[in-house]
Formats: C-alpha cells, sequence, structure tokens
C-alpha cells in the first residue's frame, strides 16, 4: 500500500472538518431531506467536494455517500476503492451535538484495510492501518493553523488503552432499537454490572477501538460508509467487527450497501461470547 495514502486521507479529512465548522456556525446549514427523509446540509455536500477531489488524485476510485450513485456491475471490478461518509451523524450536526465525523476509509479486496475518522467539533482525530491505531487530540484552534504546520505537530497516542472496569457498551443515541436494548439486558445476565454509554456517528466505533469501551452491538441498519473507516481503525487496534449472520468480519463494495446487524468488540475479547441473541 503506497505510504502517502494515508496522508493524503488525513488531509482531506482535516480541510473537510474545516468546511464543516465553518457551516456549523453559521446561521444556515441549508438543509433538506432526502428521498429516504435523513437529513441533507450544505456540509455534506461541500465535505464530500473537498474529499472526493483529494481522493481522485490517488487514482482510487471513489464510493461517498454525498457521490453519484455508481452500478455495481462497474463497482465488482475494483480491488481497491475508498469508501466515504462525508459528514456522519448529519443529526447530530444539525442538533449541533458536535458529535458529527469525517469518515475515509481505503479497502483492499472487500476489506477495510486504513482507516481515518475526524470528529472536527470535538477535536479529535483517530486512523489505523496496518502500522497501529492511532489518536490525536487537536488543539482547540487547529481551524486557525496551517495545514502542514498542524500535520507537522499532530501528537498521536497508540490504540488501544486499558478496558474500563465496569464492562462498558456503546450505543447509538439516535438509533436505540429495542433489539439493542434486549441484547443489554441478556447481557447483564452474563456480566453483571454493565455501563451503557451514548454516542453519535462513528465515534462509538472509535470508543471501542480505543478501549474506553468493550462491545458496540448495533442491532439495526447502517450504510458501508457508516462503518469502514471505524472498522478499519478498530481491527488496527486489534478488535474485531463481524457481521450478526455470518459471524465472519465484515466485507464491503457489496451488492448491497446496506449492513446488516454487527458487533464490535474491543482487543482483547472473544467476539463469539457475545453473539447473545
Amino acid at each position: 500500500m503506497n505510504k502517502q495514502l494515508l496522508p493524503i486521507a488525513i488531509e482531506a479529512s482535516l480541510i473537510a472538518g474545516k468546511e464543516i465548522m465553518t457551516i456549523f456556525n453559521s446561521n444556515d446549514f441549508g438543509m433538506r431531506l432526502k428521498s429516504d427523509d435523513s437529513p441533507l446540509t450544505e456540509a455534506d455536500i461541500k465535505s464530500h467536494q473537498i474529499i472526493e477531489k483529494h481522493l481522485m488524485t490517488t487514482h482510487i476510485p471513489v464510493l461517498s455517500e454525498e457521490g453519484i450513485e455508481l452500478d455495481y456491475e462497474e463497482r465488482k471490478q475494483w480491488s481497491q476503492l475508498w469508501i466515504v461518509d462525508p459528514l456522519d451523524g448529519t443529526k447530530e450536526f444539525v442538533k449541533r451535538s458536535g458529535e458529527f465525523t469525517v469518515n475515509i476509509a481505503l479497502l483492499d479486496q472487500q476489506k477495510p484495510v486504513m482507516g481515518v475518522v475526524f470528529a472536527p467539533c470535538l477535536n479529535l482525530l483517530y486512523w489505523g492501518d496496518k502500522n497501529g491505531a492511532y489518536k490525536a487530540q487537536l488543539p482547540n484552534n487547529w481551524r486557525e493553523y496551517d495545514l502542514k504546520q498542524l500535520m507537522s505537530e499532530i501528537k498521536e497516542v497508540r490504540l488501544p488503552k486499558t478496558l474500563p472496569s465496569v464492562f462498558s457498551v456503546v450505543a447509538s443515541v439516535s438509533h436505540f432499537s429495542k433489539e439493542t436494548e434486549a441484547y443489554v439486558n441478556e447481557l447483564k445476565n452474563k456480566v453483571s454490572d454493565v455501563q451503557l454509554v451514548s454516542r453519535g456517528s462513528s465515534l462509538k466505533m472509535c470508543l471501542v477501538a480505543e478501549g474506553s469501551a468493550h462491545l458496540y452491538p448495533r442491532l439495526g441498519p447502517t450504510m458501508e460508509w457508516d462503518t469502514a473507516a471505524g472498522q478499519a481503525i478498530l481491527e488496527a487496534a486489534g478488535g474485531k467487527l463481524f457481521d450478526w449472520q455470518t459471524k465472519q468480519s465484515m466485507k464491503y463494495n457489496r451488492k448491497e450497501l446496506l449492513n446488516g446487524w454487527f458487533l464490535a468488540v474491543a482487543n482483547g475479547l472473544n467476539i463469539e461470547d457475545y453473539f447473545l441473541l
């Protein structure tokens, strides 16, 4: 894998994040509803345009949530591709919660081999590849930095850290399903003390990757661009994300881009022990 691909993806996420924050701090998100009634803002569109422009310089095809719909007959020929969510957690963005992210993943033979997740409102940057998984807390005024200076001053921490003493399960803020509630109740029969942690966007996966949570059960629908970058970081940190039905690592660039249920576990846990329903 070209060692320049990761810096390009990180740079794209930072520039997109700066534009997202400009719109976040404005009075007009330019919001409208897509055909599935999910929100779309000017930030989604601008972020997509910035990221696509950067990634196209790598001559690797790009599949983005806000890009043109690509036919599977074309996609299935690609051994490598970028998969992008320019603004994951648009509902969080609109609510001004700050728990939204930019997700960029590189796939190789349907596997996420590199991932970048940037939470611009929280000044948090995560990435992972074959060299490991990392997290960086950017300075509060990171948007005032020259990009090259910012890139050179990033101080990364290797993941994962030690898991918390209380068994922690991370769940969606906006999509806490009845099935997830049933899963948590079943888990309490296995592990007496369970702490539920709510987060938006792909930050849930990053919490498991960094060792702040033990599990992330997603018993509801997501799309490939919601999970690919987080899975790459999680697996780089020694964790696992398995498709609930196949009990195997989730594969990407499928004909159907809608994900089924999945389970993500932190480094050091046996994932097979936690398929409880």
